[in-house]
């Protein structure tokens, strides 16, 4: 009885490491190629007014499901995605190289 007791904390413990693991709310990590992985932060985004909706809907930037899109730079460097915004006038640009370590971290 001890040891059907033991194991189950044991698998308890195994089955929620990976949410410990986990990005905090809000959240959500691409794999950014070879310039190194980018977090997207909703906090940050939200923190200059900006809502869900104003990229997930009014102009549909993105779908709410990730991996829906394929994100990359060239796309962004036409305006799309990130790139609607981030054009170098209303927040920096996705074409300056400077600007790279922003988003992508190695």
């Amino acid at each position: 009885m001890k040891f059907t007791g033991l194991l189950v904390v044991l698998l308890a413990l195994v089955f929620s490491i990976g949410n410990a693991m986990a990005l905090p709310a809000g959240k959500v990590e691409y794999a950014g190629g070879d310039k190194g992985k980018v977090t997207f932060d909703a906090k940050a985004h939200a923190s200059k007014g900006l809502k869900c909706a104003d990229c997930h809907s009014a102009p549909k930037l993105f779908a709410m499901k990730k991996g829906t899109d394929k994100l990359t730079m060239a796309a962004m460097g036409e305006g799309k995605f990130c790139g609607s915004c981030h054009d170098g006038k209303k927040a920096f640009s996705v074409k300056t190289e400077a600007d790279c370590g922003k988003c992508h971290k190695a």
